[in-house]
């Protein structure tokens, strides 16, 4: 399948990494070309060509002030992005969500396996299955594994 042309919709646009960067300076205000080139390192001619194709599909505004051209972000193309993406926040949320119980069930081992290292005592068996008294150490002596 043939892919769309990057002046077809937002999503093409925003594609391009360095579109993404232009429109993350845009969204901090109006900026000239060279202010642009400026902040991203890179050939004015590149920026230009960029700021034409976020032109076309309407994210990027154009105004003249005197001899400048100044950019500005028209954040209404970028909706349908917005509500794309919003599609997936209940499953992050609930993979989040997940993530914060294993974490949770992760401290608390650790909190338990803290305590008893430092004389707490007991009331589950090592890894090996094996008991040990309050304060024994099952790899003193030698017998450390590892």
């Amino acid at each position: 399948m043939a892919r769309a042309a990057t002046t077809t919709d937002a999503f093409n646009a925003v594609a391009e990494p360095r579109r993404r960067e232009i429109l993350d300076l845009l969204a901090r205000g109006e900026l000239a070309v060279n202010d642009i080139v400026d902040r991203l390192g890179v050939a004015q001619p590149l920026v230009s060509k960029h700021l034409r194709v976020l032109r076309e599909v309407g994210l990027v505004d154009v105004r003249d002030e005197g001899r400048r051209r100044l950019y500005r972000l028209n954040p209404v193309p970028l909706r349908p992005i917005h509500d794309w993406v919003r599609g997936f926040e209940q499953l992050w949320s609930e993979r989040f969500d997940r993530m914060d119980v294993v974490l949770a069930e992760l401290m608390e081992q650790e909190h338990r396996e803290t305590g008893r290292a430092a004389g707490t005592p007991a009331t589950e068996g090592d890894s090996d299955g094996r008991q040990h008294r309050s304060g024994e150490h099952p790899h003193r002596d030698g017998d450390v594994a590892g």
